[in-house]
């Protein structure tokens, strides 16, 4: 397989360089998926405004990572474990917490529902199953959630897919290994 490098500043177009300057404003560096995805301008942008617009969506930002995790976990990207987890802690998870989302169950029900579909919907490309779908909805969420959760997974897809086909160095702390505990 080609060696994909992660790309430098100057190694991108101008206008993913725009980008790669808002990430550093925002966290101190372009994460190398990141600045892979910037090989791209208009792909790295997709993703981008993605992220941007659903922080705006019903889910709380505990459960946007929940989401990512359960995702990551099914489609194997030890890159968005890693980056995933550390975000999930600071968000307020503990580490046993990420662990059992990952593993597809939680002591909160209402998160189950979240993760139950997400990881339906995942595992049956595209087709959640009715009944996961039925307590989603039974959990308080509606058609505009489903689409949202959606979303969510559309883009950690796309994440897991380019860590999948580039193998860029993992730049977070490594995320645990998952047993069955």
């Amino acid at each position: 397989m080609k060696t994909i490098n992660v790309p430098t500043r100057e190694q991108v177009s101008a206008e993913a360089q725009v980008m790669f300057d808002t990430f550093t404003k925002r966290v101190g560096k372009v994460p190398n998926l990141y600045a892979t995805m910037g090989y791209s301008a208009p792909a790295l942008k997709m993703f981008m405004d993605m992220e941007d617009d659903m922080s705006k969506s019903v889910f709380t930002p505990k459960e946007r990572e929940a989401i990512a995790l359960i995702v990551s976990e099914l489609n194997g990207c030890a890159y968005c474990l890693a980056g995933h987890s550390m975000l999930a802690m600071k968000r307020g998870f503990t580490k046993e917490q990420t662990l059992d989302i990952r593993r597809g169950h939680t002591a909160d029900d209402k998160l189950n529902a979240i993760i139950g579909l997400a990881k339906s919907i995942v595992e049956n490309k595209g087709k959640g199953d009715e009944t996961l779908q039925n307590n989603f909805f039974e959990a308080g969420f509606d058609e505009a959630a489903l689409m949202d959760l959606i979303a969510f997974i559309t883009i950690r897809v796309y994440t897991n897919y380019v860590f999948a086909n580039t193998e860029v160095p993992v730049d977070f702390p490594a995320a645990d290994l998952l047993t069955n505990s």
